[in-house]
């Protein structure tokens, strides 16, 4: 009787970018079924918006434009960006806790590439954050705010939020990647997204009257400049500028954050 000898085949270190692409889709999907378990994530996604859109045009609008009918075409684009960035601080919050929960060493043990839990999560949310928006032009449109362009700016729009919040989102992956809690990703928000998002144009329409080294920054920060794109494409204005200009910005930050991020990960494994 002779006893056949099994010789172990090497692993390989690489996968090939169809199966990457596979496996990141896989686990993009997986986090958005998560929401039939966990509903309140998307109360969370719809509740938000609402709340800010209410909030700053009943109780800013008269002040600032002299009725809320007159504030929309300000605030409604800059609430939609400003919910951006916030919302990509969720795509850091979600990877801390699956890193914490040891959801990510079981992807390790698995053959897909070592990019698709980054990559799958940002996707995600970027799905999410397309909801989002769709909530807070819902909820403008119920209360007197109207596109003032067309369909193909109103496209338009929607594919430069959501391409900005994707590269700007390698911020939180990265925070998420160096801090041990998922609370410290949200302290993140709070500490600069929160004042970035204000020291914009998002919900004043000039900085005129406002301290000149003030007014510099807030007109060259890039919140501004996709407010004022988004503004352009859907009430009108100057978009091609400001658009080439967010989105420059937005390159920026990722061409930084993004291989840290990577880095990061695997000095995790």
């Amino acid at each position: 009787m002779t006893t056949a000898t099994l010789t172990p085949q090497p692993l390989t270190k690489r996968v090939s970018p169809a199966i990457a692409a596979r496996n990141t889709a896989t686990l993009a999907w997986r986090n958005l079924v998560q929401i039939k378990h966990n509903p309140m994530e998307l109360l969370d996604l719809s509740i938000q918006p609402i709340m800010f859109v209410l909030l700053f045009s009943y109780v800013f609008g008269p002040a600032m434009k002299g009725s809320v009918e007159a504030y929309l075409p300000v605030v409604i684009p800059g609430i939609i960006a400003q919910n951006a960035l916030f919302a990509g601080m969720s795509t850091g919050f979600g990877l801390n806790t699956d890193i914490t929960k040891g959801v990510f060493d079981r992807f390790r043990s698995l053959p897909i590439a070592r990019s698709a839990p980054l990559i799958g999560r940002i996707i995600a949310d970027t799905v999410k954050q397309a909801w989002s928006m769709i909530i807070l032009l819902a909820v403008g449109f119920a209360i007197g705010f109207r596109i003032e362009t067309n369909v193909l700016a109103l496209l338009v729009a929607f594919v430069l939020l959501l391409a900005f919040a994707v590269l700007f989102s390698w911020t939180s992956v990265y925070i998420a990647m160096k801090v041990n809690e998922p609370e410290k990703v949200q302290i993140f928000g709070f500490v600069v997204i929160f004042p970035l998002s204000f020291l914009s144009t998002a919900f004043i329409p000039t900085t005129k009257g406002i301290p000149g080294w003030l007014a510099w920054l807030m007109d060259n920060s890039p919140v501004t400049q996709l407010v004022e794109a988004m503004r352009g494409l859907l009430v009108g204005g100057p978009v091609l500028e400001h658009a080439l200009i967010a989105l420059a910005w937005g390159v920026g930050i990722s061409i930084v954050f993004a291989p840290l991020s990577l880095r990061a990960f695997k000095a995790r494994a």
